[in-house]
């Protein structure tokens, strides 16, 4: 029996050395995220950091170093398409980045873990862990601070509401008003609000001062068949 043949005690036990460590770390990391409710949750994170553990330590043992190096390689770009499967868009707002790439990083640690490089492993998932916990203050903190219009990077919007029957001269007005306030206007749509409809201008990416939109919209909101107008600003991108 073939198996009988090659089968060789010390290999066996780095193997399981490898696994283990691979399960260890990625329950860590695994534990956190089941914590937070997400969607890849503590089950995923474990069998990502064991199957890429699993898949460099065999490479290791067929091909050595070369082999696991290309296994690796496929590993970073296989674990892609999973980390794919947890991001959602919901209109404008995407979710599951930050679950998508922390399936990346425990198929980082799987891979340390694989190839025999069980203090690195256990150094990445600290900071795993640390990316995921410590800085969420941070996060909060940035958050709740006031949006800079002229440093941050937003896409700013011209909303008007307007009398369905004065659409179309409407928007050939808003085009010119915010170019005469250096605002080129990027795109302009109009949607219907039951029996009215809502214009919606698209600004050319640029850096923007919030008083003079508001003068803009205040002056928009003065044309005959204005019902309200304001704009606003979007970082979802």
């Amino acid at each position: 029996m073939r198996f009988l043949e090659t089968f060789q005690t010390a290999d066996f036990i780095d193997t399981l050395i490898s696994l283990s460590a691979a399960f260890v770390l990625g329950t860590l990391i695994g534990a956190e995220r089941q914590y937070r409710l997400r969607s890849a949750g503590l089950r995923t994170n474990v069998l990502v950091a064991v199957g890429a553990a699993a898949f460099v330590d065999l490479a290791m043992h067929l091909a050595a170093a070369d082999g696991a190096v290309r296994v690796i390689a496929y590993v970073v770009s296989g674990i892609g398409f999973l980390g794919a499967g947890v991001i959602m868009k919901e209109g404008t707002n995407v979710r599951g980045l930050n679950t998508a790439a922390t399936l990346w990083a425990s198929a980082a640690v799987g891979s340390c873990a694989g190839a025999d490089m069980l203090a690195q492993a256990a150094a990445l998932t600290v900071f795993v862990l640390a990316g995921n916990t410590l800085l969420r203050p941070l996060v909060n903190a940035i958050n709740r601070a006031p949006i800079d219009e002229q440093a941050s990077e937003a896409t700013y919007f011209v909303k008007l509401l307007v009398d369905a029957g004065a659409s179309a001269g409407l928007r050939d007005q808003v085009v010119e008003r915010l170019e005469a306030a250096q605002y080129p206007v990027a795109e302009i749509e109009a949607f219907p609000r039951g029996d009215l409809q809502e214009i919606v201008a698209t600004l050319v990416s640029t850096a923007v001062q919030a008083k003079e939109l508001d003068l803009v919209a205040a002056d928009l909101q003065r044309t005959p068949g204005v019902h309200h107008a304001t704009w606003e600003s979007s970082t979802k991108d």
